[in-house]
């Protein structure tokens, strides 16, 4: 008999997949199906919700949907384009917002949503996560308003009558903190009840894995990160260590000593079905001279197949009695466009032009494809691998090369008008209110360098603003106490920007070096500059290790920007996270004692001309600058 179930019609969001997972993380059972769908080919179905996307619903190419899911008597549940969609589809108006949102919001109840069952239990000020530039204006026939935010007057609707009810925020990121409580609400209105749990989940993907396997062995690449580390076990669990072979490749993008310590944390284990394969020249050859991120990414994606090719012949592996394995989650798919709906905001390694053919093909397995990094970890953990394989910070194949961003040293007309533009905007935010009425003592400037971003389930291509205090003895800058205040600035700045989607705040300067000195240099992805990269980011590991503090990050990554006095020196970015899902995330908080002495070890390598803190939470900037 097949499970009751709530849909989750996919527009194409980022956070599409969250909300089944999230759903799913409760024990009630969810699905993921196109808008499109047939009313007719629903089955137990007992609500719907539909989600996100990164189309406006006024547009001409929008994600074809089936109206007449609309005059089904079960509960809807309507979600950013959701919500929008809802209000169009009931006569509403939606255009663009006067003010776009994204990241933090609160959303006030009125007193019709005080009485609403959607917010029982739901504080009357509740902070929601929001990502839009669109609103509805107008709401539907029928529709009331339950809640609001500062920005935002129709940000929560409902039509109690028809059971259909919608929200601009995003409920299933984890900060929107009371997101599971709306969640479990519309599962009462629709009356379903606990269906799924997580022995479900384990059960269902290694009776997936032997029915992909068949009868074949199955190569694996191995980074050593959690993702791949738990596909591995995975693996031997469902078909025997003599079937699987894991293959770890050092692409000369590993972090310092990385290589070496996976080998022993494997072996530690008991893990022997497995061999370390050295191909940084390999590699570095690959990426030489790139400047543009996404045909970097993809030239490192390939170079893995390539690799992957002359170890199977080395090995003497019969191709006909082998299959490809990774450690593909669901984020990878969506950011890299794999769903139907969705834009792409970074082509992942896993996802490049050899992999999909050998998708196509049905020789690849993926068996964590439909989960989230905290899904991926409490799996890890159930099957018997220990905290320092589960809970090390994510390390994705490309590794330290994505932390490298490169240049011929040259800005277009473009960049050059852009940056004009960006540098207009920054000046007309006001910050009083944000910095401690130092006003008078900060700096504000663009840095001449873009950035990966996602806003609003697109891709952006931005610069990063930064902010300087006042500057201090050695060359070390003021840093407000208030986290707080920092991220209402940051969040203030990238909401009222179209140019701008990072904001970082000056932490050091060579005192040697004036601010004039300091322009975009020609820099590559070299073995030089990597080196450079895998110092400073080894001092921050190690004090996050020695302070506590790497276990209540989800992960750092130290970006090594060619924004210098001369092209044999850099700067560097701080970027620590805290995440649950990839799929959104805050700065870290990092305690500031600690964030100075990692600043001043940093200082003294002979190579820094600059140090920065990202202040910015995702979206509008993903984890990494490419």
């Amino acid at each position: 008999m097949e499970r009751s179930k709530i849909l989750v019609l996919d527009f194409g969001s980022q956070y599409a997949h969250l909300i089944a997972k999230r759903l799913r993380m409760m024990g009630f059972y969810s699905e993921i199906a196109l808008p499109s769908v047939s009313e007719k080919s629903l089955q137990n179905v007992k609500g719907i919700i539909m989600s996100g996307g990164p189309s406006s619903v006024y547009a001409d190419n929008v994600p074809e949907f089936n109206e007449k899911l609309l005059d089904l008597d079960i509960p809807v549940l309507g979600l950013c384009y959701g919500h929008q969609l809802m209000a169009k589809c009931y006569g509403g108006t939606v255009g663009k917002a006067n003010i776009g949102e994204f990241g933090i919001a609160h959303l006030e109840q009125t007193a019709a949503g005080k009485e609403s069952p959607l917010f029982k239990g739901v504080s009357s000020s509740t902070q929601v996560w929001m990502s839009h530039q669109d609103a509805v204006l107008v709401p539907g026939a029928g529709f009331e308003v339950i809640g609001a935010t500062k920005d935002c007057p129709y940000a929560a609707l409902q039509n109690s009558a028809k059971k259909r009810y919608s929200l601009q925020c995003h409920c299933e990121v984890k900060d929107t903190p009371e997101g599971n409580k709306i969640f479990a609400n519309f599962a009462a209105i629709c009356g379903m009840e606990k269906n799924w749990d997580e022995d479900t989940v384990l059960n269902h993907i290694l009776e997936e894995i032997k029915t992909q396997a068949k009868d074949k062995n199955i190569l694996l690449f191995l980074s050593g990160g959690v993702d791949s580390t738990v596909a591995f076990a995975l693996l031997n669990k469902a078909l025997g260590q003599d079937r699987v072979l894991g293959l770890h490749i050092d692409n000369g993008f590993m972090r310092k000593n990385e290589s070496a310590k996976v080998e022993k944390a494997y072996h530690a284990h008991g893990f022997t079905n497995f061999i370390v394969e050295d191909a940084s020249e390999s590699f570095l050859a690959a990426v030489r001279g790139m400047t543009d991120p996404q045909k970097k990414r993809m030239a490192i994606g390939e170079n893995f197949i390539k690799v992957r090719d002359e170890v199977v012949a080395r090995q003497h592996l019969d191709e006909s009695k082998w299959m490809l394995a990774q450690g593909t989650l669901y984020p990878d798919i969506i950011e890299s466009g794999g769903t139907k709906n969705s834009k792409t905001i970074k082509t992942h390694h896993n996802r490049v032009d050899g992999i999909q053919k050998l998708i196509e093909k049905g020789l690849i397995i993926e068996p964590l494809r439909d989960l989230y990094k905290d899904e991926v970890r409490s799996i890890g953990k159930k099957i018997g691998l220990s905290d320092d394989l589960v809970m090390r910070h994510p390390f994705p194949g490309p590794g330290l090369s994505i932390n490298v961003l490169c240049s011929d040293g040259i800005l277009s007309d473009q960049d050059m008008a852009d940056m004009a533009a960006a540098e207009k905007e920054l000046n007309s935010v006001k910050l009083g209110m944000f910095c401690e009425n130092c006003t008078q003592s900060l700096e504000r400037s663009v840095l001449p360098v873009r950035s990966v971003g996602v806003q609003g389930d697109f891709r952006t291509y931005r610069f990063p603003s930064v902010l300087a205090f006042k500057k201090e003895d050695g060359g070390f800058y003021h840093l407000p106490k208030k986290w707080e205040k920092l991220e209402e600035a940051s969040s203030a700045i990238t909401n009222s920007s179209d140019y701008i989607n990072r904001c970082i705040i000056k932490l050091w300067q060579n005192p040697s070096v004036k601010d004039s000195d300091l322009v975009l240099q020609k820099g590559y992805c070299d073995k030089a500059r990597l080196d450079q990269t895998r110092e400073a980011d080894d001092i921050m590991l190690s004090k996050l290790h020695e302070s506590g503090w790497y276990d209540k990050i989800f992960q750092h990554l130290t970006i090594n920007i060619p924004y210098a006095s001369s092209a044999e020196r850099c700067s560097i970015v701080l970027r620590p996270v805290c995440s649950e899902d990839v799929m959104t995330a805050r700065f870290a908080q990092l305690p500031q004692d600690i964030l100075k002495d990692v600043v001043a070890d940093i200082a003294k390598l002979d190579f820094v001309d600059a140090i920065f803190f990202d202040l910015t939470n995702k979206p509008p900037a993903t984890f990494g600058w490419e």
